[in-house]
């Protein structure tokens, strides 16, 4: 992938399991030797594993800390594994119950659908498969909701979120609920601070995850409040480790605080994500993206149009170097959500900053939309202006929240104004997109958007069956020869490491010395050829497995193939899979404020995906996406969520289509001993229905 490495990212609970042993307590009969420690197979990383003595029988346990029900438990056994044994649980560590046992394993990775609970769950071996130990890569227990009825969907997440202070633009507090582990909140480096969320309405809270970054609070507490303004303790500690934190609570109230009062370190406070889970059974989602009301986007009121689409523009200053190039006013009303205006570092980070549109005449005013970037205001007004020089004001804010802010307004005039009187931070005032809606002045029609689809689609209007000749079909893929990005040690040859054989296009990895890489590989896309804007895109694939392996089905907007650098032209990675851990699958979403390591995505833990075929889809339109794997949701991308607690989408317009097989890269991690040589990526079809 160009952008992809390191995408850390968490797990739907409305849409799958949740993973509930990975960083708990764990312990073993026994370890082989310094090295293997039992917390190894809770860790969540396939290239560290506990093993045991040489001798049967031997058992590994995790405390999940409270009592839980448990659906799944998920093996990937090293080499030396067990032919015998059962699953337990219990209550209080000493007294077992089974809720399965073999005694005919074969190891590798195996995905058990079980069903009971406890705090305690336990693998017992009673026979090896080889003269060694018995050794586990990832020792994985998945449930749903606790026995007490307290609920496993985070509430928190997308919710409005504030704090004391922020480090910098690129930690607010909306971070921390954004269910991406790969941003954050951080704070100003003094005592105390404090993190908020409001829940929307007043909940019954039973419990709240902390994952906090490297300056995490020894001191701190969880307060409730029903009015923001006079809280209750629900928790409270003085002797705070860190990391991940899960604790069980009992309270009520619309907002949720944690409350720092001692810090770990010279630096301020810092969380990755705070989660809180409420009584009750967790909200369902429907896998439709369009039969959900709570998705349906925010509309102008009325009979009302875009009245500043194309429309001139003047700011009080403006930046043009080489971190924007340009972010001139104009980029705030073309409709572009890639494009920004953003005051000039030179003279215009200070307070006030304006932009203002000219509407080309009188104009009712009834609806303003602002897409911040991070550098937004806190305190800012919007006014109208017959003439440019004498300014009303039809709406005032000091508690502007960021992101996309959408104001249902009154006010005429030919003008329209946003008047910042105070940042959010160090930096000056930026806008992706200011948009004004009304009656009256001189609107210009922006470009429509297609038609969305129904989904299900049927009207196959692209595809590749692979079913004929014995390579790829030039008239539909472009080769796209040379190295990767992110790290990838591969070279892309130019059909040799591609062919069609079987009704399947075969994509192979190599030990080959070529291009001044010592592996080679294929990649091709649709670029030039074929690309699309909304529909179900699919293909059915089988992946390698081996570690340092990186099979991908994805695309990007075609805006690349004309010089707009990524991630400004958008990426949808409809499916990636590590090859060191094939029972897991990645979808994600990159755009000019949430990309890398921040891009918005999520992963599900499913069955062993280079077994078999798989297909591995996304329904996109102007509103949603919805990613899969057969039948299993991955993702939901809800254009307003995503505008509203991350960044502009940036999905409007057409994309190409791009398979490929990495070896190694940042993201994957390297290859080693036991990665086979060659590997393949096996393609049934690739097909688009709008």
């Amino acid at each position: 992938m160009l952008c992809t490495y390191i995408v850390l990212v968490v797990t739907r609970a409305d849409a799958a399991e949740t993973l509930l042993s990975q960083g708990k307590p764990t312990t073993a009969s026994s370890t082989e030797n310094a090295g293997s420690p039992a917390s190894n197979a809770t860790d969540g990383n396939t290239g560290t594993r506990w093993s045991s003595a040489f001798s049967d029988p031997q058992w590994i346990q995790v405390d999940l800390g409270s009592t839980q029900t448990i659906t799944r438990v998920a093996l990937n056994w090293e080499a030396a594994y067990a032919t015998a044994y059962q699953i337990q649980t219990s209550a209080n560590g000493t007294t077992w119950t089974q809720i399965y046992a073999t005694t005919t394993s074969t190891g590798g990775n195996q995905s058990l659908t079980v069903n009971g609970s406890g705090r305690y769950v336990r693998v017992n071996t009673t026979a090896r498969a080889t003269q060694y130990g018995v050794s586990l890569w990832e020792f994985q227990v998945y449930g749903g909701s606790t026995p007490s009825g307290c609920g496993t969907a985070n509430v928190a997440q997308g919710k409005t979120a504030t704090a004391s202070s922020t480090e910098n633009a690129g930690t607010p507090a909306a971070s921390a609920f954004d269910g991406n582990n790969g941003t954050r909140w951080s704070s100003a480096a003094s005592d105390p601070q404090w993190l908020q969320v409001d829940l929307g309405t007043t909940q019954a809270i039973c419990g709240v995850t902390l994952n906090w970054e490297a300056a995490y609070a020894t001191a701190f507490q969880i307060q409730t409040s029903t009015n923001g303004t006079t809280w209750t303790q629900i928790y409270g500690t003085t002797t705070s480790t860190g990391g991940v934190q899960e604790l069980t609570v009992t309270g009520s109230g619309r907002y949720v605080r944690i409350n720092g009062t001692a810090r770990a370190t010279q630096w301020g406070y810092s969380l990755w994500e705070v989660q809180v889970r409420v009584q009750g059974a967790p909200p369902t989602t429907n896998d439709t993206p369009s039969s959900s009301p709570s998705q349906t986007p925010s509309q102008p009121p009325g009979n009302t149009v875009l009245l500043s689409y194309k429309k001139p523009a003047v700011a009080s200053t403006s930046q043009n170097d080489t971190n924007c190039n340009p972010c001139t006013p104009d980029k705030a009303f073309d409709n572009d959500p890639a494009s920004r205006w953003a005051t000039s570092p030179t003279n215009g980070w200070v307070d006030p900053g304006w932009i203002y549109v000219d509407l080309g005449a009188t104009a009712q005013i009834k609806q303003v939309v602002l897409q911040w970037d991070p550098a937004y205001a806190v305190s800012y007004q919007i006014q109208t202006s017959n003439d440019a020089a004498n300014w009303t004001p039809i709406y005032t804010t000091t508690t502007g929240k960021g992101f996309k802010e959408t104001l249902n307004v009154t006010g005429t005039g030919r003008y329209v104004r946003m008047y910042g009187t105070q940042r959010s931070n160090g930096y000056g005032y930026s806008l992706w997109e200011f948009k004004v809606y009304g009656t009256g002045g001189q609107p210009v029609q922006p470009p429509a958007n297609p038609a969305d689809p129904i989904f299900p689609a049927t009207n196959l209007v692209w595809s590749d069956e692979f079913n004929t000749g014995t390579n790829v079909d030039t008239s539909k893929w472009t080769i796209d020869p040379g190295t990767g990005q992110n790290g990838e040690i591969q070279y892309y040859t130019n059909l040799e490491n591609t062919s069609v054989q079987g009704g399947s296009l075969v994509i192979e990895a190599r030990k080959q010395t070529l291009g001044g890489r010592d592996y080679t590989s294929g990649r091709i896309n649709t670029s030039n050829k074929f690309s699309t804007q909304y529909g179900r895109v699919e293909a059915r694939i089988k992946v390698p497995k081996g570690n340092g392996l990186w099979p991908a089905f994805w695309m990007m907007g075609t805006d690349f193939l004309t010089g707009r650098p990524w991630p400004y032209n958008g990426e949808i990675d409809i499916m990636e899979i590590l090859g060191r851990n094939t029972n897991e699958i990645y979808s994600t979403l990159h755009a000019p404020a949430y990309n890398g390591g921040g891009g918005y995505g999520q992963k599900i833990s499913t069955v062993d995906l280079s077994q078999d075929y798989h297909v591995y889809s996304t329904e996109w339109d102007s509103k949603h996406m919805t990613f899969r794997v057969d039948n299993q949701v991955i993702l939901v991308a809800d254009k307003d969520t995503v505008e509203t607690t991350r960044g502009p989408w940036v999905y409007d317009h057409q994309f190409y289509l791009i398979l490929n097989l990495a070896v190694g890269g940042d993201f994957p991690g390297p290859i080693d001993a036991t990665t086979p040589f060659p590997s393949r990526m096996y393609v049934d079809y690739v097909r688009v229905y709008k």
